[in-house]
């Protein structure tokens, strides 16, 4: 039997949250503009990440917001053109 310890704890809720947050996102992928298409792919990179660098709750959470945030800015910059 595993145990998880409350880091380990905290990782695995996060990524189970990015996990039901990318399945949710996908299934109205198509009816997406490209901002926010690019914001979901970007929220996606950046928690998954943190999470493979072994960062803290915080840095998984920033990075999952930072991605989302440049991902929306590129994916409207895209769309513009």
């Amino acid at each position: 039997m595993v145990v998880l310890r409350g880091d380990t704890v905290m990782r695995s809720i996060v990524l189970l949250l990015a996990m039901a947050g990318m399945i949710c996102g996908c299934d109205q992928f198509n009816n997406m503009s490209p901002g926010q298409k690019g914001a979901v792919t970007g929220a996606a990179l950046g928690t998954g990440i943190g999470m493979v660098s072994g960062g803290s709750f915080g840095q998984v959470v920033g990075g999952g917001l930072i991605g989302g945030a440049v991902g929306y800015v590129g994916g409207s910059a895209i769309g513009n053109r």
